[in-house]
């Protein structure tokens, strides 16, 4: 998987945190969160059972992965974030909502992927709404990349999902593109997925929606 140097999942930008942010991550990141270690994880003891575990990409504030994690308490989710307000925000939802079955690495996902979660481990991958980055001068930077998705896709068990979700129409075609070329996966639909009931709507989607604005998802199957 050399190809994939030079890829990052993200570009660090300087969030401002609050206090209640900052007593999360002292308070609760011990207990939930993951060292970046370039070493391969054993997901099954950093979670404490055997149960199927989601890869969730860039969470942003958390509010989607802890929905999702709190209804679907048989899964385990393991969030990757590098943005420390994020990263706060999640924890203190996980604290509010006594979930268990979350942890967070607060790590480059192209790196977490590569060294710590062993091929075919997981039982699918969630990358929601990631940066657009809509400057055509710009798109380069995007995260589905071909080279992404093919390490990406090889983390997957055969039979798993990989869902993405994006509201930019543009970024869209260049996911169904990327997705429909990578070999290991195939669409579950003939193009765009509808809305999974398990993937919870965001009160900025929800915002956006009600002005006209669409919101894209794609759910490929790994084969």
């Amino acid at each position: 998987m050399g190809e994939t140097r030079g890829i990052r999942s993200f570009v660090l930008r300087q969030g401002r945190m609050t206090e209640g942010q900052k007593r999360a991550q002292a308070d609760l990141l011990p207990r939930f969160g993951i060292d970046y270690s370039p070493g391969t994880l054993d997901l099954d003891a950093a979670f404490g059972r055997k149960a199927p575990k989601i890869l969730e990409i860039g969470f942003g504030m958390g509010e989607t992965t802890a929905a999702i994690a709190a209804v679907q308490p048989e899964n385990d989710y393991l969030g990757v974030e590098v943005h420390a307000p994020g990263v706060g925000a999640l924890l203190k939802r996980i604290d509010a909502g006594g979930i268990t079955n979350i942890r967070i690495i607060r790590h480059d996902a192209v790196a977490v992927l590569e060294n710590m979660i062993p091929p075919g481990s997981l039982a699918g991958a969630h990358v929601f709404f990631p940066d657009p980055w809509p400057k055509k001068k710009h798109n380069k930077r995007r995260l589905v990349q071909p080279p992404f998705i093919a390490l990406l896709a090889s983390r997957i068990a055969p039979g798993g999902h990989l869902h993405l979700a994006t509201d930019w129409e543009q970024y869209a075609e260049q996911m169904l593109a990327v997705l429909s070329a990578e070999p290991l996966i195939g669409n579950t639909a003939q193009s765009y997925a509808d809305r999974p009931q398990s993937r919870p709507l965001t009160k900025f989607e929800n915002r956006g929606l009600k002005l006209g604005h669409g919101v894209w998802d794609l759910v490929f199957r790994r084969r």
